[in-house]
């Protein structure tokens, strides 16, 4: 499970750890661990790390792990660069269930005794600084949607062959069918703690969800990172494979990450809800602030919470084979309603984005949503009144009347707005921003340049 002890705090070479580095060495080796993965993410929030043997954990803990940023993206240096350091979060390290000899410890990168500004998870750090500044406390929940899938002779299938229902959301058949790999990874999930709560078959075939206890925000950064990877390796042990594309089947409805968050004050009270709320949500002032913040930054943000061309393929209203997408593509919000990209889920209390999906960094996502939500309540914005229609049936002439405006429709529109907007570059700082622009608009033109079998179907001998 997470390790958090508290004890006398000693200062390290790179930083104050919370806890002393002994007694983390000495319980890891009493419960049979022998390395420590020393992680950081790119850019993608991809995990790197060197792993190192228990014994020299004091090390690690005093950044003595380095690395070649040039060698990886989103870690911008130039190959003459110092390397950055490693340092690893000592009170937050996670047991892997696979190989119960290793603990993975999420990490900050260091440069020559400072903080390292293009470090994703420092990025994130940064706005809960804002948000402590204001007295509060980000917290975060994170709805995992993943396929696992296996090679079939005419593609990508599902694991069980009778998943082939037209609309086999919340089927119990197929999940059962399926269960020896769901179960796995979930028993893992609540051996680390994260209590999940429930579990199901998704909308598309061979698609699940699992929800688990929301936590503060860079802790569920960090366990979104570890599940990606978890999934990864315990799906492989099972000949089949997990993933989180956004949307790998034009027919089916995508994979999204749902991001469930609130704030609360330093005794831990959400300062979201209010049951007496007179829009009818459940939602404080603050928390209708938070919104029209993320609303007015929605097409910059975008670009980071659903960051690859694939991405904008799940945001369209249409195209499953079980009628709606349920992906929101507009800028607006409501009550439980989900044509919104912010939801507010019955019983109040947090503002769901629905527009994120799992291809995302969760620490530069989160950041930017928070960054963006602290703008609102500092300026005291409001989004007006909710949107309880289904948007998906309104004509543009009636969106426009209510001023309700569309997501990007593909990476690039997402990217021109990220460029425009200030707060972007705020948040990210000027060497990730800059390194972000870079990769992603490349990975627009590697994109659109492609000749996809679509287009030699079409026009190939149509003129």
């Amino acid at each position: 499970m997470d390790i958090t002890l508290t004890t006398k705090r000693q200062p390290l070479a790179y930083g104050d750890q919370p806890v002393d580095v002994s007694t983390v060495r000495s319980e890891l080796a009493g419960a049979g661990v022998r390395y420590a993965a020393i992680s950081f993410v790119d850019m993608h929030g991809k995990p790197k790390a060197k792993v190192v043997p228990l014994g020299h954990l004091d090390g690690a803990a005093s950044g003595s792990e380095l690395f070649t940023g040039a060698a990886l993206d989103g870690v911008p240096q130039e190959v003459n660069d110092d390397e950055v350091a490693a340092v690893p979060d000592l009170a937050r390290g996670i047991a892997v269930p696979w190989q119960q000899d290793i603990t993975w410890f999420p990490s900050d990168l260091w440069l020559n005794g400072a903080t390292f500004e293009a470090c994703s998870r420092q990025i994130l750090k940064r706005s809960q600084a804002r948000a402590a500044e204001l007295g509060f406390v980000c917290n975060l929940g994170i709805e995992t949607e993943f396929f696992i899938l296996r090679d079939g002779e005419n593609g990508p299938e599902p694991i069980e062959e009778s998943d082939s229902l037209a609309k086999p959301c919340y089927d119990l058949r197929t999940l059962l069918r399926s269960f020896p790999v769901v179960d796995e990874l979930v028993t893992a999930m609540n051996a680390l703690g994260w209590g999940v709560y429930s579990f199901d078959h998704e909308d598309g075939n061979g698609q699940f969800e699992i929800d688990f206890a929301y936590t503060d925000a860079l802790g569920m950064a960090d366990r979104l990172t570890f599940f990606k990877l978890m999934l990864g390796e315990i799906t492989r042990r099972h000949g089949v494979y997990g993933t989180f594309m956004p949307k790998p089947f034009a027919n089916q409805t995508g994979s999204g990450a749902h991001m469930n968050m609130s704030l609360a004050d330093g005794e831990g009270t959400n300062l979201f809800e209010e049951p007496a709320d007179p829009r009818g949500c459940g939602l404080s002032t603050l928390g209708y602030q938070f919104i029209a913040g993320v609303l007015r930054h929605a097409r910059s943000i975008s670009a980071v919470i659903a960051p690859t061309v694939n991405s904008y393929k799940r945001l369209v209203k249409s195209g499953s084979l079980s009628g709606f997408t349920w992906a929101p593509v507009f800028a607006a919000y409501g009550d439980n309603n989900r044509t919104n990209m912010l939801r507010i889920p019955m019983g109040g209390g947090r503002v769901e984005c629905r527009a994120a999906d799992a291809a995302m960094n969760p620490y530069l996502a989160t950041a930017l949503v928070l960054a963006a939500g602290l703008e609102g309540i500092r300026e005291e914005l409001d989004p007006g009144l909710p949107n309880t229609d289904n948007l998906y049936l309104l004509s543009e002439t009636e969106l426009s009347a209510r001023g309700i405006s569309s997501l990007p429709r593909n990476l690039l529109e997402a990217m021109e707005a990220f460029q425009e907007d200030p707060l972007c570059q705020e948040v990210m700082g000027p060497q990730m921003h800059a390194a972000f622009v870079q990769e992603k608009l490349r990975e627009w033109e590697e994109y659109h340049a492609h000749i996809s079998q679509w287009e030699r179907d079409r026009y190939l001998k149509f003129f």
